[in-house]
């Protein structure tokens, strides 16, 4: 491992992250950024957001884009907040707002 960024407590939930993240694993960065450009989900701008933390990261010990891939990209659960919704004749219903913990790991491109 190269460089590595994380993103915690995101509001968003982490199997419409999962679908988006399983596009670029393993890619190289440019490849990955060009990739996130093209998709129309939710997730992408905090995933793009992340990446580019940790291009900026590797940049920092002196390296390029270019020489720089994903070696690993992972979306855990977070916390769940618990809230209420009203429901018919007075009940309510549980409502599970779900976050994600989103971590990015470069490391040199092999040639």
């Amino acid at each position: 491992m190269i460089a590595q960024a994380k993103g915690n407590f995101l509001r968003l939930k982490p199997m419409n992250v999962r679908q988006v993240i399983d596009l670029i694993r393993g890619k190289d960065v440019e490849t990955s950024l060009v990739t996130l450009a093209q998709v129309e989900k939710g997730a992408k701008a905090m995933i793009t957001k992340i990446l580019n933390s940790a291009i900026s990261n590797a940049k920092q010990k002196g390296l390029t884009e270019s020489q720089l891939y994903i070696s690993k990209i992972t979306a855990d659960q977070g916390p769940m907040w618990k809230r209420f919704r009203a429901a018919s004749m007075g009940r309510a219903t549980p409502v599970l707002k779900r976050t994600t913990h989103i971590t990015i790991e470069l490391d040199l491109l092999t040639k």
